[in-house]
């Protein structure tokens, strides 16, 4: 079973543009991971507990529970617009969850790995931790990041967190894709090294935070939003649920031979993922054998600028996905950024791949293949006579570009196989040009050749819906309709071959499923 996650969204805010390419980029995965024939499960959802939900709600003037349930309807709208299909779905209001964290911490505490301390420091109010001296930077300073900083002096729970960092750093050097890509996992052993004495403070005393699931131990305390937030990928998927509460089994997910792999930003691979949760992991007594993938992306920038709500760059996918169609948004996400790394968002980078590299390319082959078929066969498809040189560099072609594809995807670089892809759409279009049909058409002792060509090009049609299925679903489905292959999108890659088209099979009507997006001038 591949079991895959990605962060859980903070209900404090509208989905922007970071959001959707996580959440896309999951489906994507998800979806190949079961064109390879693999089973998966896909979990995602909402974080909805901490002192920014309760601050934003308390001025809006509206009850926790009512602000986050209207917030959690803008994520759920946009995942369906977009077309993201997960198999589980996660609320940190959920009791099933409650029930999960609240065990954890009484057990946690029986094996002494909690203790209550008394103290004073630091706290950002934005990230809800409290700060030490090497957050600060050169100057000595709390940096922007950490928002506003206040002095607090409480008593607290404290997770010992201390006791699994030199564990963490033996698994961490031991396992090499423990973090992908592996400059991330460099990043995370640094941090690593410099807060290697520190333990994690997991309570929040209730004067000055209600809103969250509370200390079942001491009343007076709410828990720490990210130990609760980091747990849903254990809680949803059936960790000590009981038998009748409707979530998977959980060694089927997390105890098989494939470990769990989680989406997650690099803004909360450290400390949150990187050593809160895996430290977590190993007190709750998880092998090193199951502990998760950490498959961390990097941002969507604007002119090299992080996306912020209060400098007003954020880009809304709702938007992007009314004006340019969902398709569009799709391919862009997962084709102009180099997964693991920043990239800059530009609409017209949108415009000009999805035009170049589907409404050109691909939208020209199955034009070409489709229309010509149906011109000169009838739309009927026959293999034709023997194979030239140039019949045999298209099949080459087509089973480089497929090999390249899966292995791409299979290191979760979607960008990287779409481009594999996108070299056998163009061989195919010169090969077109140099084939020339129209022309064949003309002579009709020519018709055999003609068929071969026709073949060729209808079967690169077919081979490219089935491995675009992942990343457009619908518009795979389409050119199956069209192909008159209805149980094309239902082939594993272990059965994709050549002859995918049966000898004779005859096509339907073929439509535009890539129409080019033409952007008006605006009037002088």
């Amino acid at each position: 079973m591949f079991y895959l996650t990605t962060a859980i969204d903070y209900t404090n805010g509208s989905p922007h543009i970071g959001h959707a390419y996580e959440k896309v980029l999951a489906d994507v995965i998800v979806r190949y991971r079961r064109l390879r024939g693999d089973e998966a499960f896909f979990l995602t959802g909402v974080d909805q507990h901490g002192q920014k939900v309760q601050q934003t709600a308390e001025q809006e003037g509206v009850n926790p529970a009512t602000f986050v349930k209207r917030t959690t309807k803008k994520f759920l709208n946009l995942w369906e617009q977009l077309g993201v299909e997960y198999d589980g779905w996660a609320e940190t209001i959920d009791p099933r969850h409650k029930a999960c964290v609240q065990s954890i911490l009484s057990t946690l505490k029986q094996q002494g790995q909690l203790y209550k301390h008394a103290h004073s420091g630091h706290y950002s109010v934005r990230q809800e931790q409290f700060l030490s001296d090497r957050d600060r930077d050169e100057s000595g300073n709390f940096g922007p990041e950490w928002g506003e900083v206040v002095e607090i002096e409480e008593d607290n729970w404290y997770f010992k967190l201390s006791e699994h960092t030199a564990w963490l750093k033996s698994y961490l050097d031991a396992t090499p894709d423990a973090v992908t890509p592996a400059f991330r996992k460099a990043e995370l052993l640094n941090a690593l090294e410099r807060n290697s004495g520190t333990d994690l403070c997991i309570s929040r005393p209730k004067e000055r935070l209600r809103w969250g699931i509370e200390i079942p131990f001491d009343t007076d305390f709410v828990t720490y939003v990210w130990f609760d937030a980091l747990i849903n990928y254990i809680s949803f998927a059936g960790y000590h649920a009981a038998p009748d509460a409707g979530l998977p089994d959980f060694t089927r997910l997390w105890g098989g031979d494939e470990r769990p792999v989680h989406i997650i930003g690099k803004d909360i691979l450290v400390p949150a993922h990187g050593i809160y949760w895996l430290c977590m992991l190993h007190a709750m007594g998880f092998p090193d054998a199951q502990m998760p993938r950490l498959l961390v992306h990097g941002w969507w920038n604007i002119r090299g600028e992080k996306m912020s709500k209060s400098i007003g760059n954020i880009v809304d996918p709702n938007q992007l996905a009314d004006r340019f169609g969902v398709e569009a948004l799709r391919y862009y996400l997962v084709r102009d950024i180099v997964t693991g790394k920043d990239s800059d968002f530009d609409v017209e980078r949108l415009i000009m791949l999805y035009n170049t590299e589907l409404a050109n390319e691909l939208g020209n082959l199955c034009n070409r293949a489709l229309n010509m078929s149906q011109r000169f066969t009838e739309g009927m498809l026959q293999r034709g006579g023997s194979f030239t040189e140039d019949d045999l560099a298209l099949q080459s072609s087509l089973i480089q570009s497929t090999t390249a594809y899966r292995t791409a995807m299979d290191e979760f670089d979607v960008s990287k196989a779409l481009e594999a892809l996108s070299r056998h759409i163009v061989h195919c279009n010169r090969y077109t040009d140099r084939m020339q049909p129209w022309d064949l058409n003309k002579d009709p002792e020519k018709k055999d050749r003609l068929a071969t060509v026709l073949y060729h090009l209808a079967e690169s049609v077919a081979h490219a819906a089935v491995l675009l299925s992942p990343i457009l679903p619908d518009a795979a489905a389409k050119l199956a309709g069209q192909l008159n292959l209805p149980n094309l999108t239902n082939i594993r890659l272990p059965d994709l071959r050549w002859g995918l088209i049966p000898e004779g099979h005859t096509i339907g009507k073929p439509k535009p499923v890539f129409p080019k997006i033409i952007v008006e001038e605006p009037s002088p």
